[in-house]
């Protein structure tokens, strides 16, 4: 179940633009759904985990990895699910108010996918699967931070934050193979029930704490967290108070059971959690923005909530988990609070805001409660999880060799003077969200600021926040409930002795005197803000984390331009020449040191032979030829010559495939050399043409010198023997090439067809220049295709071949080719559907259907221009792309749905009756015959289609544009090749004089 509710949010947010464009803001409401659904299933669960149960589902991905798509949820997990579908729910519906009439579809698209890979992160018990949905969020953290592309402060903070947790997550995935190689295996269950130990454990850990440390904003990396408030509100709502700052505190909570006592773990997170409080704190009663003010107070409770998830004891236990989900709950509503004021007074700073509380009570109510959980005040749950951390670091105090009482003394006093800071900020965010201020002139630089006016806020706009402020409210009065859910956690500790139960009264104790002495310190310097404020204004300006982070990043764009400036001259030539040299001397140096080289067999038949002197004479042909169009065919002479080879050698679907290919590869070549000179330049010979010479000789001899020891290098049997049996048997097929790349070998497809679509998104762009605008690639020619087949002429009716023929000029038509392309078209489409229908046991496939079907659409634009193409595919070649990927994907995530892996194949042979094979008296009559269907053919039509797309996406770049470009005289004209020429040696006895 929890396997499909996160592929559920991921549908959805595929869905969203529709349901945004649709139903405007008020789709928020139906994409809510979806996480609520999701918390209603765990809370199904509840009695199970707070009876110590594990919920369990898992799915094969890679066997041959070991990595299976495996979900395991506990009491942590299950705090943290709750939290990310429960907050994510209430993000959306405030969304609906937030983002009025016209809402940003992307961003919301955006959202509700991040829920999902949130959710598949802390519930995944693979490592390699969470590690795959930490980066997800990272993704998806970038597309929602940068969601106004425009602006460059959107840019800049959407590529910090993406840096730094993508260096944490590079450096968490290096631990995460280090693990894999100690344990055997990447499960999580695994990993915790029998921990490894030693230097290489004690390394790969730390490098998950770094993971950890710079996704949940930890000094030296906090710095990304203030600068992600570009986004909008209800993402920093989300992504930054309940959800993807939680990611490191729940790696941290999810090892701390099996690995708190390994080296330098208590050291790196207790240290830097408290000093992140403490900056964080101090940083938050500097802003003025009350967003700011916000994120850095974040931060400073990341640090508190590392501090108790890395201490390692049951208390401390108990405290992170109770703290955790007070500080989503507080810290989401005031947020929202902050959405509210912006958009109902227009403004944030604190200093133009004054009797707002007036205006927006309920906006107001709901910001003190959240504010006193936030500042540890009762009878809010803040509260208790602030008392309880007090009490687990004065347990810890001297209670573990590991940690020398001192150090644990300033664990205390720095949680104390944090709290004093939490206080403090509070209490500014709350005076200056909604105070008035007439009598703050003094700290607001001498000007009273006149009361602020604001719009009236909609009862719904302010149900979100109220309500998680109610649950703080109600959370403070459900200590024991909440302790007896947490209790199967807490018992996963080895250290520590039993806590108490989470409760608004212990007595007069020592935690509670430190809770007292936090909120004397904290008034009293809201109190003396003034004073505080004239105290922070004379510290001297140091190097921050931030500053050093821009002048590192400054230091790197300078490297790559001078390197790039040294080595990256402009010369193909020279990249060419230095690639292949390493070509040479590598492989060459273990070429000649051969022991001994196996027998030569030249040719199997003359017919070899033959093929192969000519490939080789076109070859030098092609070097020699100063005609462009000349060396293009002669190229294609030598590829056409492979393609016979391959066939000689019994290897028809390869031949079929070099054959499409070479023939496309001809046109793409034609259609370039329309805007280039008939003839390459003359060029006086010179030295280096030699050294070019030298290096393609000494190429060709090490490729073939490789060729031929790695031919007579083989000890056993080749695999390939055993192809044609395991086709058949393991994927229902004959056809040994297209079983490999449609199912046994479907990923390495996946990743060669994905590097298509770029590759002709590249082509696309470098001719549109600046952006793809959908009405440059798009069918221009509306009106032209619902013209009728035939026009009248002269009081008769004509026959018309081709309709888009019509808009060329009469010297620019041949009635002969639009006659063949009439006749062609139609049957090279049926041509290309068998090649994919029949691709499984015969020569084709997929990839060649798709190649027949792309020639004849460029075929028709040949023929009849730009106006035949977009008559011939009437569609943009972007959805054509898309189909084709959405296809691939589901037909290779679909049989999972059904209880198999990922990419498997089903073989079905229906029956058909009378419709198949009839039993006649005198034989059997074969009518559709004994059909047998591969559900692989699914993956095979999502190649077609995006092979069809690469090429409609090629023909309107490199065949429509061009064209249009011409017509508005955009394109430049190709030299005379004399004038060429001229300018050529005018060029050249310019530089030597």
């Amino acid at each position: 179940m929890v396997l499909a509710l996160i592929a559920l949010h991921f549908v959805a947010a595929l869905l969203t633009p529709l349901l945004l464009s649709r139903l405007g803001a008020r789709g928020f409401y139906v994409v809510a759904l979806v996480p609520l659904l999701g918390m209603v299933y765990l809370l199904t669960l509840t009695g199970r985990v707070a009876a110590g149960e594990r919920i369990t589902e898992s799915v094969n991905w890679i066997p041959a990895l070991d990595v299976r798509i495996s979900v395991s949820i506990g009491v942590l997990q299950w705090v943290l699910g709750m939290l990310v579908c429960g907050i994510g729910a209430v993000v959306l519906f405030y969304c609906r108010w937030y983002f009025g009439g016209d809402p940003p579809r992307r961003t919301g698209a955006v959202l509700v996918a991040f829920a999902g890979a949130m959710l598949g992160l802390v519930t995944s018990d693979d490592l390699m699967v969470m590690y795959v949905f930490w980066e997800l969020t990272t993704v998806f953290s970038y597309l929602l931070v940068g969601h106004r592309p425009t602006k460059s402060a959107n840019r800049s903070a959407a590529m910090t934050a993406l840096i730094v947790t993508t260096a944490g997550g590079l450096a968490m995935l290096v631990g995460i193979v280090m693990l894999r190689v100690q344990t055997g295996s990447f499960s999580v269950s695994a990993l915790l029930a029998d921990p490894p130990s030693g230097t290489v454990t004690t390394v790969a850990v730390l490098l998950m704490v770094v993971g950890a440390l710079t996704k949940s904003a930890q000094v030296p990396f906090h710095f990304w967290l203030p600068g992600a408030m570009a986004a909008p509100t209800p993402v920093s709502a989300y992504l930054h108070a309940a959800a993807m700052v939680k990611a490191g505190v729940y790696l941290v909570a999810l090892l701390a059971p099996a690995f708190a006592d390994t080296p330098g773990w208590r050291p790196i997170l207790l240290g830097l959690g408290v000093l992140t409080m403490l900056l964080g704190g101090y940083r938050s009663l500097r802003q003025y923005d009350i967003k700011l003010l916000l994120a850095y107070g974040t931060v400073s409770q990341l640090g508190f909530l590392m501090v108790l998830v890395g201490m390692g004891s049951k208390a401390a236990a108990l405290a992170g988990l109770a703290m955790t989900i007070a500080h989503a709950l507080f810290k989401a509503a005031l947020f929202m609070v902050v959405g509210i004021v912006d958009h109902n007074a227009g403004t944030r700073d604190l200093r133009a805001l004054s009797g707002v509380g007036r205006q927006l009570p309920w906006v107001c109510a709901a910001a003190v409660v959240a504010g006193m959980s936030m500042a540890g005040l009762p009878p809010l749950l803040g509260f208790i999880s602030k008392e309880s951390a007090f009490v687990a670091a004065t347990d810890f105090v001297g209670d573990h060799g590991s940690t020398p009482p001192a150090a644990a003394v300033l664990i205390v006093i720095g949680l104390l003077v944090g709290s004093a800071l939490t206080f403090a900020y509070t209490l500014r965010f709350l005076w200056g969200a909604f105070a008035d201020k007439s009598s703050d002139a003094v700290f607001l630089a001498k000007a009273v600021p006149p009361a602020t006016t604001c719009r009236p806020v909609h009862r719904g706009f302010v149900a979100a926040p109220l309500l998680l402020a109610a649950l703080s409210l109600i959370g403070g009065f459900a200590g024991g409930p909440l302790t007896k859910l947490l209790t199967p956690y807490v018992e996963s500790f080895r250290f520590g002795e039993e806590p108490e139960s989470l409760a608004l009264w212990h007595g007069f104790t020592v935690p509670l005197g430190l809770s007292v002495l936090a909120w004397i310190g904290g008034a009293t310097l809201f109190a003396r803000r003034d004073r505080v404020a004239r105290v922070q204004a004379t510290f001297p300006r140091v190097w921050d984390a931030e500053l050093v982070y821009h002048r590192v990043m400054r230091g790197v764009d300078r490297a790559a331009v001078e390197t790039t400036g040294r080595t990256q001259r402009g010369s193909l030539p020279v990249y060419l020449g230095s690639i292949l040299l390493v070509v040479v001397l590598v492989p060459g140096s273990a070429m000649l040191m051969a022991p001994s080289w196996p027998a030569v067999r030249w040719f199997d038949t003359p017919t070899q032979l033959v093929v192969g002197a000519v490939i080789v004479l076109a070859a030098f042909l092609t070097a020699t030829s100063r005609g462009r169009l000349k060396a293009v065919l002669l190229l294609g002479v030598t590829g056409y010559g492979v393609a016979f080879l391959f066939l000689l050698h019994g290897a028809p679907d390869l031949a079929l495939t070099q054959a499409l290919v070479e023939t496309v590869t001809l046109i793409v070549f034609v259609l370039v050399l329309r805007t280039l000179p008939k003839y390459f330049t003359r060029r006086p010979l010179r030295s280096n043409r030699w050294w070019r010479l030298a290096i393609a000789v000494a190429v060709a001899v090490v490729a073939c010198g490789i060729a031929v020891l790695s031919a007579g290098a083989r000890v056993s049997e080749p695999i390939s023997q055993a192809y044609s049996r395991f086709a058949y048997e393991f994927g229902y097929g004959k056809n040994i090439v297209n079983v490999i790349l449609v199912d046994a070998r479907a990923w390495d497809t996946i990743g060669e067809v994905s590097v298509l679509v770029v590759a002709a998104t590249g082509v696309a762009s470098l001719i549109f220049l600046n952006r793809r605008y959908s009405n440059d690639v798009a069918p221009t020619n509306r009106g032209h295709r619902h013209e009728r087949a035939v026009a009248v002429a002269s009081g008769r009716r004509q026959l018309v071949w081709l309709r888009g023929g019509q808009s060329l000029s009469p010297s620019s038509r041949s009635i002969v080719f639009e006659v063949m392309t009439r006749l062609l078209f139609p049957t090279m489409i049926l041509v290309s559907l068998f090649f994919l229908f029949s691709g499984h046991n015969r020569p084709g496939g997929g990839f060649a259907g798709g190649l027949v079907a792309g020639l004849a659409l460029m075929i028709r634009y040949l023929a009849g221009g730009r106006n035949e193409l977009d008559d011939a595919a009437p569609v943009e070649a972007g959805k054509v792309l898309g189909a084709g990927l959405v296809v691939a994907c589901v037909s290779a995530l679909a049989p999972i749905a059904f209880g198999g892996r990922v990419l498997q194949s089903y073989a079905f042979e229906p029956d058909l009756g009378l419709l198949g094979t009839a039993r006649l008296p005198w034989g059997d009559l074969a009518l559709l015959g004994d059909p047998k269907f591969v559900t692989s053919l699914f993956f095979d039509i999502g190649v077609y289609l995006i092979v069809i797309g690469v090429m409609l996406d090629i023909a309107r770049s490199l065949g429509s544009a061009i064209d249009r470009q011409a017509e508005q005289s955009l394109t430049p004209r190709p030299l005379d090749p004399s004038t060429a020429t001229a300018a050529m040696a005018d060029a050249t006895q310019g530089r030597d004089t």
